[in-house]
């Protein structure tokens, strides 16, 4: 919740005026403030502010801004508006957005990734197997949404769903590899060597919960579906059928940001040698 307030007076020090040039009213866009004036270069007047969206996290939108009475009125009569024609006119175009998804053919990691914390150069690779990016598993951690070696991505939409393929080559038990929805709370539905096979998993705060008979190969595919306000379902294909898991799992916000979505590789080991999980490809629909 929130609103925008502008102050101004005749002297910097004052005595100074207030009033609130931007509110929710009655539309959806909830909190607008904590923002930017900016001018374009036919003199045009725009507010950069944000919208607080829960596990999307906070939207940035554009308000068109007015003068009356001396004061920097924003949107349209003080609401935020939700369509407006751009600041400044350009070509006809194609529309442009942010990466999502990967094919892993570059050398180096895309701008849509971000590590959970500081993160190590050995904890992936893009050029040892090119067309593939390769995870090597760090220590499990707990809670898992702290794990600091999760690859993520903010969500792309309010509803999507993500696939990715991925063989694993472990050399130790305990090492696993897979897709991750995180926030304060996550889960992770992965392949787990458990020292004589590889099995489907679905990690969460409340444990590991084993999916049918061993996986007979190293080679799945991961689907993750999210519907509108937050609800996930996972799924996995060794073959043409995925095979979905009962348990739904609903998305949580992290810490002052939203959602996430993305890879992973852990072990349980600290100083045996560890193998690798490589993925072929991370695709949106």
């Amino acid at each position: 919740t929130g609103w925008q307030v502008a102050l101004r007076s005749r002297s910097i020090y004052g005595p100074y005026e207030d009033k609130v040039v931007l509110s929710q009213g009655d539309t959806d866009v909830n909190g607008p403030h904590q923002g930017a004036l900016v001018d374009t270069p036919n003199a045009a007047w725009w507010f950069l502010h944000f919208q607080d969206a829960g596990i999307y996290g906070r939207i940035v939108h554009l308000q068109p801004v007015r003068r009356q009475d001396g004061w920097p009125l924003m949107g349209v009569n003080g609401a935020p508006v939700c369509c407006q024609p751009k600041p400044i006119p350009t070509p006809a175009q194609k529309r442009c957005a942010p990466q999502t998804s990967d094919e892993f053919d570059a050398s180096t990691l895309g701008p849509q990734w971000q590590w959970l914390a500081n993160h190590r150069e050995d904890w992936c690779s893009l050029t040892a197997r090119p067309g593939w990016l390769r995870l090597y598993p760090q220590l499990a951690v707990e809670p898992l949404s702290r794990q600091p070696n999760l690859l993520l991505q903010k969500l792309p939409a309010r509803s999507f769903s993500v696939e990715t393929l991925l063989q694993l080559s472990p050399t130790q038990d305990g090492e696993e590899a897979g897709l991750v929805i995180s926030g304060q709370q996550s889960a992770m539905l992965g392949l787990h060597h458990d020292g004589r096979h590889n099995r489907m998993v679905l990690r969460t705060e409340g444990g590991l919960k084993t999916l049918g008979a061993p996986v007979s190969s190293g080679s799945v595919r991961l689907r993750l579906e999210l519907q509108a306000g937050g609800q996930c379902s996972m799924a996995f294909a060794e073959g043409e059928t995925f095979v979905t898991f009962p348990q739904i799992f609903h998305a949580q916000k992290g810490f002052w940001i939203g959602a996430k979505v993305g890879l992973y590789s852990i072990k349980s080991l600290q100083d045996s040698p560890a193998g690798q999980v490589d993925f072929d490809y991370f695709r949106f629909s």
